[in-house]
């Protein structure tokens, strides 16, 4: 994984000026023409005092930070990029008591800071093919009686193509009934589908090539087919989630599960550019 390290950002970052300038490069580039008066080549200069800038020509102000994440906050542009340096440097995500630490703000600040930088780590489009894992598990709960056992707790499907990116979502049911229409919506015909004996399964043979190891037999990897790779995306979600976060409620969890996703998609570059570039655009 290519790493983006502190001095880079400090470097790159070093005001809340120079935060302003890169959502507004990002955001709109080099202008061709003013939007307004439409004077080729026109340049923009900088409000002195405010977070806009301003068409030489007609005075056309544009505020680069309308509709983003940034929108209507107080809080400085350079705590906003730490934060999301934080998020983009991390592996196991970011508390928001981490983000109050670190940036000196009130709790309530720092929740709101995270649940917005996390609108940017928004899953893909994009048809998964080849060979896919296919998987649910189960997140959170309430612990009950003597044993132990957790109630309530929130099922996730993912799948994941072997040695590339995943997909997941957080679902009141891991059944058929929302398990294939999310398989056939996310994984290119032609694909073939690893599983494990779940009667979830059972119908994926009608859209897809689709092969099973028996857990129950303990069958972990047979003929090439396994699912040790999205049990392993697992493995690292719920880590993460019980590490960082202790614990998630039902109505945000899938925008944790998006965090995870996204970070998974990216692991093999640096995380930190690319959720700045997202940062200018709108939410």
């Amino acid at each position: 994984m290519t790493k983006y390290t502190i001095k880079q950002f400090n470097e790159q970052y070093p005001d809340n000026d120079a935060c302003l300038d890169a959502i507004f490069q990002n955001r709109f580039g080099d202008l061709k023409a003013c939007p307004n008066c439409g004077v080729i080549d026109a340049k923009f200069y900088r409000l002195k005092g405010r977070k806009a800038y301003s068409c030489q020509h007609c005075r056309y102000q544009i505020h680069p930070l309308a509709g983003t994440i940034f929108h209507k906050s107080e809080t400085p542009l350079k705590s906003w990029f730490f934060a999301i340096y934080l998020f983009g440097t991390s592996k196991n995500g970011v508390s928001a008591k981490e983000i109050e630490r670190h940036l000196g703000v009130t709790y309530k600040t720092a929740w709101r800071i995270a649940k917005q930088i996390r609108l940017l780590m928004q899953q893909g489009s994009d048809l998964l093919n080849g060979t896919i894992e296919a998987d649910e598990t189960y997140i959170g709960g309430v612990k009950r009686g003597q044993q132990g056992k957790f109630d309530n707790k929130t099922a996730v499907v993912g799948i994941v193509e072997k040695g590339g990116k995943s997909r997941a979502f957080a679902t009141k049911h891991a059944d058929a009934t929302v398990t294939i229409p999310f398989l056939k919506s996310n994984i290119a015909q032609g694909s073939v589908i690893h599983t494990d004996e779940s009667r979830i399964y059972s119908r994926v043979k009608r859209d897809f090539d689709h092969a099973f190891v028996n857990h129950s037999k303990f069958e972990y990897v047979k003929a090439g087919v396994t699912t040790n790779t999205i049990e392993g995306f697992w493995g690292q979600l719920k880590r993460s989630v019980d590490g960082t976060y202790h614990s998630v409620s039902p109505k945000y969890l899938q925008s944790y599960v998006n965090e995870f996703v996204y970070r998974y998609n990216l692991r093999d570059v640096a995380v930190y550019p690319h959720l700045i570039q997202q940062a200018g655009k709108r939410v």
